[in-house]
Order: C-alpha cells, then structure tokens, then sequence
C-alpha cells in the first residue's frame, strides 16, 4: 500500500485513535491534574482495629495539612480522599478499587493488619498503582506495587529474641492474632529461638477481636514459660493485658514481649496493665530528636494534647513526606503510580526516629531497631537504641528467597 492511500484510509477508519499509545500517554493510569494530587487514604476508623488505625489516619492527614500549608509540592495541593474499610479485608478491597479507579489517586496511603494489605494488593498490581504500607509486618511480600515503611521480622527481632532469652530464659510462650502476619513472625521466631538452644512451650492464635484470655491464662500458668512473646493486635491486646493483670500473673518473672503493643494500645489499656512489659520497634514516643519533638508537638496540637504517637503513626507520617520528596521531581504531566516508585527509590530523610532510606531492590526501609518497655505513666522507656540502622530483610525467615527490582528470585 501506498503512503498517501494509508493516511487516507486511516483517517477514514479512525485508525490512529484507536492506537492511544502510540499517540498519547496511558489513560488507564491516574495522573495528577489541575494543580492537585490527589490521594486515597484507607484506615479504618470503625472496627476491631479501628482503636489504632485512626491514629495512622491523623498521622497521615497531618502531614498532608503540613506540606500543602507549606506551598504543597511545587505549588500543587495534595488532596486526601478519606475511606473508612471497618477493619474488614473485603471492605478494604471495595474502597481501594474506588480510591483508583473511581477517583483516579496516584497513590493511596493505607492498612494496618496484612490480611487487610493483601485483600487490596490484586487492585494495585491490576492497575499499577502505588500503595504505601506503614506497618510492621511479616515479610515474604515481593511487589512493585508496595512501598513499605514499617519493619519486617529482622528489625524488630534480631535484637530483641537473643536480649529476652538472656534476661528472661529460653521458654517462650507464642500467642497471635489469627492471621498472617502473627503466624509468619512466630516462624521467624522460632527460627532465632532454635539458633539459641530456647524452645516454645505453646503456640496459639484467637481470631481478630477476641477479648476472653481466660483459657490462654490458665495454660500460660500451667507451663510457666520465662516469655510470653505476643502478636496480639487491637483491641484484642487491650482484654490480654488486663487479664493478665487480673490473673496476679508477674511481668518481672513472666513478661509479656510484644512486637504490636505501642503507646495507642496502652492509653487504651491503662498504664497498670502495661508496666513492665517490653516492645521491640524502630520508633517510641519518648524518642529525643528535634525531628520527633516537633512530629509529637504537631500531632498533639492538631488532634489533642491526650494524644499519642508511635511506632506505626511516625512511618505513617513520614511516608507522606518521601511522597513528596518523589513527587518533588517530577513535572506536573509526568506525575503517575509509575513515575513516582521510580522517583522514591533510594530516596532518604529524617524521620522522627531518624535517618531512613528506602531501598531501591524491594522496596522496604531501612529502620532503627529499639527494645523497650512499658511504665505505669503510659509511656516507654528505651533499653536499647540500636546504633546503626538496619536493612530491612523481607526474606530473612527464608534464606534461598531474595526480593530484587525484578521480583523474586530464587537461589
């Protein structure tokens, strides 16, 4: 065919608009327009975990207020859309799949429980977004899809299992929440305690929400464990803790070591039922940085001088701003889920409990492993403080698995 007959013949069929990416960027993707960015926020604010994820809500929206009183990004607005998912999985998937396709967000800011995560992870890697998971969580997770703030199983327990089995014994008692991420972090565990000659004497999950202990109780008294390693979460932690107490049970002889309980879960249990007992995590409120005086002022001053910040709402508030720091070098027309992983890679700032860095192979963050434990006046007082930060690991339970930027690689 000759060049002239085809450019006739084309216009005739409409061939050229039916070829958009030769012609014109993807229109499937969200992209930012009109001098604003707009964003999906999705915690829940109603639920069984609802006691700590409005608190990564707060977080998140006070970072956002901060940056677009500030001038925004480049002089665009960020624009919050708020869902509230109930705490449960399949609600969570409904509103992440209207924060993308029906409001068109380049990245949508969310989730505390994992089963809450991998309910949404089908709707971001369909539609390549971007999700930004603030929490501590199990690992084992390899998406392009993800950029995750919170700790995995080696910041949180490298240090903490050797520090309890030399001060408490080798007997660890294992109770969790009924899900993905308690079972995975016991596995990991178990892996440190075997490395150390320590044994579990019980392992025993109760489902989301469960608020009667009585039965654990009674076992934790019969095999008198040294530790009771708990990955209870919500308010399921709050009824633990209070039994525990009710029980006479002695957090000198017996503690309980927590990897979910943070200064939230104590304001709500009363700092009596907290006193003694230990959380390892990168971030505590008593912290000292200028970084984190000004993060507990701001907070305290947006949403209640009652109010408390931890280990989950700092990387909440923080991500916002390695968002911005993405977004920051990108034109305006360029700004899509796929420009700003690209942008964020390696991309470092201090943070409240200070210095992180995203890692551009997977996607996690290098963090600052703490040990801790908790007083009567609700808050912590930090043991340990690690002196360097520590590169996160999502595979670490896993020796031949490795995360990379081309996905997971098996060796």
């Amino acid at each position: 065919m000759k060049r002239r007959d085809f450019l006739i013949g084309a216009a005739a069929t409409g061939a050229f608009t039916a070829a958009p990416h030769i012609w014109r960027k993807d229109t499937s993707l969200a992209r930012a327009s009109n001098g604003e960015i707009k964003v999906g926020v999705l915690f829940s604010l109603t639920g069984t975990t609802g006691i700590i994820e409005e608190s990564l809500n707060k977080a998140t929206l006070l970072a956002i207020e901060e940056i677009n009183d500030a001038g925004g990004i480049n002089g665009m607005k960020i624009v919050p859309v708020v869902e509230d998912p109930a705490s449960d999985p399949a609600t969570f998937a409904v509103k992440a799949r209207k924060l993308v396709v029906g409001d068109k967000c380049v990245s949508v800011f969310g989730s505390y429980t994992s089963a809450s995560r991998k309910a949404v992870l089908p709707v971001f890697e369909k539609r390549d977004n971007l999700y930004w998971y603030p929490t501590l969580y199990e690992g084992r997770e390899c998406s392009k899809n993800v950029i995750y703030t919170g700790a995995v199983p080696n910041q949180q327990q490298d240090e903490f299992i050797p520090w309890l089995v030399e001060k408490f014994g080798k007997k660890f008692y294992l109770i969790g929440s009924n899900y993905i991420y308690p079972k995975e972090e016991n596995n990991y565990c178990k892996k440190l305690l075997e490395e150390l000659g320590a044994e579990v004497v019980n392992e025993e999950y109760v489902p989301l929400g469960h608020s009667e202990f009585s039965s654990v109780i009674n076992k934790i008294q019969s095999t008198q464990p040294n530790v009771i390693f708990s990955t209870v979460v919500g308010d399921s932690v709050v009824a633990l803790h209070r039994q525990y107490r009710a029980a006479g049970l002695d957090p000198d002889k017996m503690p309980m070591a927590s990897l979910t309980t943070s200064e939230n879960e104590v304001a709500a249990m009363g700092g009596d039922a907290a006193a003694g007992h230990f959380t390892s995590a990168p971030y505590f409120m008593v912290h000292q940085s200028p970084e984190n005086e000004r993060f507990v002022e701001a907070y305290k001053s947006r949403w209640g001088g009652d109010k408390v910040t931890h280990f989950v709402s700092e990387p909440s508030y923080f991500q916002i701003y390695l968002f911005k720091q993405a977004v920051e070098q990108l034109a305006a027309s360029d700004i899509d889920p796929t420009t700003i992983r690209e942008a964020v890679k390696g991309q470092e700032l201090i943070a409240p409990q200070g210095k992180v860095h995203l890692e551009a192979e997977n996607l996690h963050t290098w963090l600052w492993p703490k040990i801790a434990m908790a007083k009567s006046d609700g808050q912590f007082e930090v043991l340990r403080d690690s002196k360097e930060w520590l590169k996160p690991e999502p595979y670490a339970a896993y020796p031949n698995q490795h995360c990379t930027a081309d996905g997971l690689v098996q060796s």
